[in-house]
Protein backbone atom coordinates (compact mmCIF):
# COMPACT_ATOMS: atom_id res chain seq x y z
CA UNK A 1 0.00 0.00 0.00
CA UNK A 2 1.06 3.26 -1.03
CA UNK A 3 2.26 5.80 2.34
CA UNK A 4 0.64 8.81 2.44
CA UNK A 5 3.14 10.75 2.08
CA UNK A 6 4.60 9.15 -0.91
CA UNK A 7 3.22 11.50 -3.64
CA UNK A 8 4.56 9.47 -7.13
CA UNK A 9 5.51 5.91 -6.98
CA UNK A 10 6.78 4.13 -10.19
CA UNK A 11 7.00 0.39 -9.55
CA UNK A 12 9.36 -2.58 -12.20
CA UNK A 13 8.04 -0.01 -14.97
CA UNK A 14 9.15 -1.93 -18.24
CA UNK A 15 8.38 0.35 -21.76
CA UNK A 16 9.24 -1.04 -25.36
CA UNK A 17 9.14 0.32 -28.57
CA UNK A 18 9.21 -0.85 -31.73
CA UNK A 19 9.70 -4.61 -32.41
CA UNK A 20 11.87 -7.27 -33.68
CA UNK A 21 15.39 -6.37 -33.92
CA UNK A 22 14.42 -2.77 -33.83
CA UNK A 23 12.53 -3.28 -30.28
CA UNK A 24 14.23 -0.62 -27.93
CA UNK A 25 13.65 -1.30 -24.11
CA UNK A 26 13.46 2.79 -22.79
CA UNK A 27 12.10 1.60 -19.39
CA UNK A 28 13.88 -1.50 -17.65
CA UNK A 29 12.18 -1.93 -14.14
CA UNK A 30 12.47 1.18 -13.43
CA UNK A 31 11.73 1.67 -9.62
CA UNK A 32 11.15 4.84 -7.53
CA UNK A 33 9.53 6.72 -4.94
CA UNK A 34 8.91 10.42 -4.50
CA UNK A 35 7.65 12.51 -0.75
CA UNK A 36 5.46 14.78 -0.81
CA UNK A 37 6.75 18.78 -0.53
CA UNK A 38 10.25 17.73 -2.12
CA UNK A 39 12.02 17.87 -5.13
CA UNK A 40 13.01 14.08 -6.58
CA UNK A 41 15.04 14.03 -9.56
CA UNK A 42 15.99 12.00 -12.53
CA UNK A 43 19.34 11.96 -13.42
CA UNK A 44 20.67 10.45 -16.09
CA UNK A 45 22.54 11.02 -19.85
CA UNK A 46 19.97 11.35 -22.63
CA UNK A 47 18.50 8.22 -23.75
CA UNK A 48 18.42 6.95 -20.27
CA UNK A 49 14.88 6.83 -19.60
CA UNK A 50 13.83 10.24 -18.05
CA UNK A 51 11.73 11.48 -20.44
CA UNK A 52 9.85 7.98 -20.74
CA UNK A 53 9.08 7.75 -17.29
CA UNK A 54 7.16 11.04 -17.53
CA UNK A 55 5.27 10.32 -20.22
CA UNK A 56 4.17 6.99 -18.31
CA UNK A 57 3.49 9.20 -15.16
CA UNK A 58 1.73 11.68 -16.38
CA UNK A 59 -0.70 9.01 -18.36
CA UNK A 60 0.85 10.18 -22.15
CA UNK A 61 2.13 7.03 -22.30
CA UNK A 62 1.24 3.23 -21.30
CA UNK A 63 3.72 0.79 -19.83
CA UNK A 64 4.10 -2.53 -21.15
CA UNK A 65 4.84 -3.87 -17.01
CA UNK A 66 4.77 -2.42 -14.17
CA UNK A 67 2.71 0.06 -11.51
CA UNK A 68 2.64 3.56 -11.23
CA UNK A 69 0.72 6.23 -8.82
CA UNK A 70 1.20 9.70 -8.68
CA UNK A 71 -1.03 11.48 -5.50
CA UNK A 72 -2.55 7.96 -4.62
CA UNK A 73 -3.91 7.20 -7.84
CA UNK A 74 -2.89 4.80 -10.19
CA UNK A 75 -2.09 6.35 -14.04
CA UNK A 76 -3.51 3.56 -15.65
CA UNK A 77 -6.84 2.92 -14.18
CA UNK A 78 -7.73 6.38 -13.41
CA UNK A 79 -5.85 8.62 -16.28
CA UNK A 80 -8.03 11.42 -15.82
CA UNK A 81 -7.91 12.01 -12.18
CA UNK A 82 -4.22 11.87 -12.51
CA UNK A 83 -4.40 14.64 -15.01
CA UNK A 84 -6.02 17.00 -12.55
CA UNK A 85 -3.53 16.92 -9.79
CA UNK A 86 -0.41 17.52 -12.14
CA UNK A 87 1.26 20.17 -13.97
CA UNK A 88 3.83 19.63 -16.92
CA UNK A 89 6.45 21.53 -18.04
CA UNK A 90 7.96 19.26 -21.10
CA UNK A 91 10.83 19.23 -23.06
CA UNK A 92 9.58 21.23 -25.76
CA UNK A 93 8.33 24.70 -24.47
CA UNK A 94 4.29 24.92 -24.40
CA UNK A 95 4.06 28.53 -24.65
CA UNK A 96 2.28 30.31 -27.80
CA UNK A 97 4.31 32.70 -29.28
CA UNK A 98 1.29 34.53 -30.92
CA UNK A 99 -0.57 35.22 -27.70
CA UNK A 100 0.40 37.56 -24.89
CA UNK A 101 1.86 36.08 -21.10
CA UNK A 102 -1.35 36.82 -19.76
CA UNK A 103 -3.50 34.99 -22.82
CA UNK A 104 -1.22 32.07 -22.40
CA UNK A 105 -2.43 31.63 -18.56
CA UNK A 106 -5.94 32.19 -19.28
CA UNK A 107 -6.24 29.59 -21.89
CA UNK A 108 -4.06 27.25 -19.79
CA UNK A 109 -6.51 27.83 -16.66
CA UNK A 110 -9.65 27.38 -18.85
CA UNK A 111 -8.23 24.01 -19.76
CA UNK A 112 -8.93 22.88 -16.43
CA UNK A 113 -12.45 24.77 -15.55
CA UNK A 114 -11.14 28.10 -14.50
CA UNK A 115 -12.99 30.90 -15.34
CA UNK A 116 -13.72 34.63 -14.02
CA UNK A 117 -12.02 36.22 -11.23
CA UNK A 118 -9.97 32.79 -9.95
CA UNK A 119 -8.29 32.39 -13.00
CA UNK A 120 -7.50 36.10 -13.11
CA UNK A 121 -6.13 36.26 -9.51
CA UNK A 122 -4.16 33.00 -10.55
CA UNK A 123 -2.64 34.60 -13.57
CA UNK A 124 -1.69 37.61 -12.09
CA UNK A 125 0.07 35.74 -9.05
CA UNK A 126 2.13 33.60 -11.14
CA UNK A 127 3.11 36.54 -13.87
CA UNK A 128 4.38 38.45 -10.61
CA UNK A 129 6.14 35.43 -9.15
CA UNK A 130 7.76 34.65 -12.01
CA UNK A 131 9.06 38.26 -13.41
CA UNK A 132 7.02 38.55 -15.70
CA UNK A 133 4.43 40.96 -14.84
CA UNK A 134 6.14 43.96 -17.02
CA UNK A 135 5.79 42.11 -20.14
CA UNK A 136 1.96 40.12 -19.49
CA UNK A 137 0.80 41.88 -22.12
CA UNK A 138 3.26 41.48 -24.64
CA UNK A 139 3.17 38.66 -27.58
CA UNK A 140 5.49 36.01 -26.35
CA UNK A 141 7.29 35.73 -29.19
CA UNK A 142 8.97 38.46 -28.31
CA UNK A 143 10.13 36.39 -24.83
CA UNK A 144 13.53 35.36 -24.80
CA UNK A 145 14.56 32.14 -24.09
CA UNK A 146 14.16 32.29 -20.42
CA UNK A 147 11.06 34.05 -20.00
CA UNK A 148 8.94 31.40 -22.32
CA UNK A 149 10.67 28.96 -19.65
CA UNK A 150 8.98 30.88 -16.71
CA UNK A 151 6.07 31.18 -18.24
CA UNK A 152 5.91 27.31 -19.37
CA UNK A 153 6.51 26.56 -15.20
CA UNK A 154 3.63 29.21 -14.06
CA UNK A 155 1.41 27.56 -17.02
CA UNK A 156 1.92 24.74 -15.42
CA UNK A 157 1.10 26.13 -11.87
CA UNK A 158 -1.87 27.92 -13.10
CA UNK A 159 -4.94 25.23 -11.68
CA UNK A 160 -2.56 24.95 -8.36
CA UNK A 161 -1.06 20.94 -9.08
CA UNK A 162 -0.25 18.99 -6.64
CA UNK A 163 2.60 17.41 -8.26
CA UNK A 164 4.53 19.56 -11.02
CA UNK A 165 6.76 17.67 -13.49
CA UNK A 166 9.80 19.24 -14.72
CA UNK A 167 11.16 17.70 -17.57
CA UNK A 168 15.18 18.88 -18.85
CA UNK A 169 13.32 22.35 -17.62
CA UNK A 170 16.61 24.33 -18.10
CA UNK A 171 18.49 22.66 -21.17
CA UNK A 172 19.32 25.02 -23.55
CA UNK A 173 19.43 28.42 -21.09
CA UNK A 174 22.69 29.91 -20.23
CA UNK A 175 24.19 29.38 -16.75
CA UNK A 176 23.14 33.03 -15.26
CA UNK A 177 19.22 32.06 -16.89
CA UNK A 178 19.81 28.74 -15.24
CA UNK A 179 20.53 29.39 -11.70
CA UNK A 180 17.25 32.05 -11.44
CA UNK A 181 15.28 29.12 -12.35
CA UNK A 182 16.97 26.83 -10.19
CA UNK A 183 16.00 29.03 -7.52
CA UNK A 184 11.91 29.07 -8.80
CA UNK A 185 12.38 26.07 -8.46
CA UNK A 186 13.70 25.68 -5.31
CA UNK A 187 10.99 27.58 -3.60
CA UNK A 188 8.22 25.47 -5.33
CA UNK A 189 9.30 22.83 -3.00
CA UNK A 190 9.95 25.21 0.25
CA UNK A 191 7.32 27.53 0.11
CA UNK A 192 4.48 25.68 -1.69
CA UNK A 193 4.26 22.32 -0.64
CA UNK A 194 4.46 21.31 -4.34
CA UNK A 195 6.51 17.90 -5.34
CA UNK A 196 8.51 18.20 -7.92
CA UNK A 197 9.55 15.54 -10.07
CA UNK A 198 12.78 17.09 -12.07
CA UNK A 199 14.58 15.13 -14.63
CA UNK A 200 18.13 16.71 -15.86
CA UNK A 201 21.48 15.88 -17.63
CA UNK A 202 23.46 18.34 -15.61
CA UNK A 203 25.07 17.18 -12.29
CA UNK A 204 25.21 20.51 -10.90
CA UNK A 205 21.57 20.58 -11.11
CA UNK A 206 20.60 17.69 -9.25
CA UNK A 207 23.34 18.19 -6.55
CA UNK A 208 21.75 22.02 -5.89
CA UNK A 209 17.90 21.14 -5.81
CA UNK A 210 17.69 17.51 -4.99
CA UNK A 211 16.28 16.28 -1.95
CA UNK A 212 16.27 13.11 -3.03
CA UNK A 213 17.92 11.58 -6.73
CA UNK A 214 17.61 8.26 -8.33
CA UNK A 215 20.62 7.77 -10.82
CA UNK A 216 18.78 6.26 -14.24
CA UNK A 217 21.28 4.16 -16.53
CA UNK A 218 19.64 1.90 -19.94
CA UNK A 219 15.89 2.20 -18.50
CA UNK A 220 17.25 1.17 -14.60
CA UNK A 221 17.55 3.21 -11.42
CA UNK A 222 21.48 2.20 -10.66
CA UNK A 223 21.55 4.60 -7.35
CA UNK A 224 19.23 6.46 -5.56
CA UNK A 225 19.76 8.85 -2.32
CA UNK A 226 20.56 12.09 -1.49
CA UNK A 227 23.14 13.73 -3.18
CA UNK A 228 25.28 13.68 -0.10
CA UNK A 229 24.68 10.11 0.96
CA UNK A 230 25.70 8.81 -2.41
CA UNK A 231 28.73 10.82 -2.71
CA UNK A 232 29.78 10.00 0.66
CA UNK A 233 29.09 6.43 -0.38
CA UNK A 234 32.79 6.82 -2.25
CA UNK A 235 35.75 7.06 0.15
CA UNK A 236 38.28 9.44 -0.19
CA UNK A 237 39.43 12.16 -2.45
CA UNK A 238 38.97 12.38 -6.76
CA UNK A 239 42.09 13.05 -8.50
CA UNK A 240 42.01 14.36 -11.71
CA UNK A 241 44.80 14.63 -14.06
CA UNK A 242 45.01 16.06 -17.76
CA UNK A 243 47.61 14.31 -19.76
CA UNK A 244 49.88 16.16 -22.38
CA UNK A 245 48.63 13.51 -24.55
CA UNK A 246 45.85 10.71 -25.37
CA UNK A 247 47.03 7.53 -23.70
CA UNK A 248 45.72 4.26 -23.20
CA UNK A 249 43.64 2.60 -20.34
CA UNK A 250 46.00 -0.18 -19.87
CA UNK A 251 49.25 2.15 -20.06
CA UNK A 252 47.80 4.12 -17.18
CA UNK A 253 46.51 1.50 -14.96
CA UNK A 254 50.69 -0.12 -15.65
CA UNK A 255 51.97 3.14 -14.33
CA UNK A 256 49.17 3.36 -11.35
CA UNK A 257 49.19 -0.17 -10.21
CA UNK A 258 52.25 0.09 -7.72
CA UNK A 259 50.88 3.47 -6.44
CA UNK A 260 49.61 2.52 -2.95
CA UNK A 261 45.73 3.77 -2.19
CA UNK A 262 44.75 4.65 -5.42
CA UNK A 263 42.02 2.86 -7.09
CA UNK A 264 39.57 2.73 -10.05
CA UNK A 265 41.27 4.34 -12.45
CA UNK A 266 39.80 5.79 -15.48
CA UNK A 267 40.69 7.45 -18.76
CA UNK A 268 38.84 9.07 -21.47
CA UNK A 269 41.24 10.26 -24.02
CA UNK A 270 43.54 13.41 -22.25
CA UNK A 271 41.12 12.65 -19.19
CA UNK A 272 42.66 10.63 -16.25
CA UNK A 273 40.19 10.08 -13.35
CA UNK A 274 41.06 8.03 -9.92
CA UNK A 275 40.49 7.69 -6.00
CA UNK A 276 42.74 8.12 -3.18
CA UNK A 277 42.37 7.79 0.13
CA UNK A 278 44.50 11.08 0.98
CA UNK A 279 44.22 13.29 -2.54
CA UNK A 280 47.18 15.44 -1.74
CA UNK A 281 49.66 13.09 -0.36
CA UNK A 282 48.82 10.25 -3.67
CA UNK A 283 49.88 13.53 -6.20
CA UNK A 284 53.29 13.57 -5.94
CA UNK A 285 53.42 9.51 -6.17
CA UNK A 286 50.67 9.79 -9.39
CA UNK A 287 52.95 12.14 -11.28
CA UNK A 288 56.15 10.21 -10.39
CA UNK A 289 54.40 6.93 -11.81
CA UNK A 290 53.46 8.38 -14.96
CA UNK A 291 56.62 9.99 -15.63
CA UNK A 292 58.74 6.69 -15.05
CA UNK A 293 56.22 5.52 -17.89
CA UNK A 294 56.60 8.24 -20.69
CA UNK A 295 53.40 9.83 -19.68
CA UNK A 296 53.51 13.64 -19.59
CA UNK A 297 50.55 15.66 -17.40
CA UNK A 298 49.00 18.99 -18.46
CA UNK A 299 47.36 19.67 -14.90
CA UNK A 300 45.98 17.84 -11.60
CA UNK A 301 43.99 18.96 -9.20
CA UNK A 302 41.74 16.81 -6.36
CA UNK A 303 38.54 17.28 -5.66
CA UNK A 304 35.77 15.59 -3.40
CA UNK A 305 33.76 13.00 -4.70
CA UNK A 306 30.83 14.24 -7.32
CA UNK A 307 27.98 12.88 -9.10
CA UNK A 308 30.25 11.91 -12.05
CA UNK A 309 31.72 9.82 -9.64
CA UNK A 310 28.71 8.18 -8.53
CA UNK A 311 27.82 7.55 -11.72
CA UNK A 312 31.52 6.26 -12.70
CA UNK A 313 31.10 3.74 -10.16
CA UNK A 314 28.09 2.42 -10.85
CA UNK A 315 27.93 2.30 -14.56
CA UNK A 316 31.82 2.29 -15.49
CA UNK A 317 32.02 4.82 -17.70
CA UNK A 318 31.26 8.45 -16.75
CA UNK A 319 28.81 10.81 -17.30
CA UNK A 320 30.24 12.52 -20.84
CA UNK A 321 31.15 9.30 -22.40
CA UNK A 322 27.95 8.16 -21.67
CA UNK A 323 26.47 11.20 -23.38
CA UNK A 324 28.97 10.47 -26.49
CA UNK A 325 27.34 6.69 -26.46
CA UNK A 326 23.99 8.19 -26.87
CA UNK A 327 25.04 10.95 -29.33
CA UNK A 328 26.81 8.42 -31.40
CA UNK A 329 23.62 5.46 -31.18
CA UNK A 330 21.35 8.93 -32.46
CA UNK A 331 23.35 9.42 -35.18
CA UNK A 332 23.52 5.55 -36.02
CA UNK A 333 19.59 5.61 -35.87
CA UNK A 334 19.32 8.56 -38.38
CA UNK A 335 21.33 7.10 -40.64
CA UNK A 336 18.99 3.54 -40.98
Amino acid sequence: MTDIETMIEAESLVKTYGKGEKQVRALDGLSFAARRGTIFALLGPNGAGKSTSVKVLTTLTLPNEGRATVAGTDVVAHPDRVRRTIGVVSQGTGVDVQATGRENLRLQGQLYGMRGRPLEESADRLLERFGLGEAADRIARGYSGGMRRRLDIAMALVHDPQVLFLDEPTTGLDPEVRADMWDQIAALASEQDKTVLLTTHYLEEADQLAARLSIVDRGKVVAEGTPEELKSQLRGDAVYVELAEAATNGNVREALERVGGVREVAVDGRALRARAEDGGRAVPAVLQALEAHGIAVSSVRVARPSLDDVYLRHTGRTFEEAESEQDAEGKKEAKR
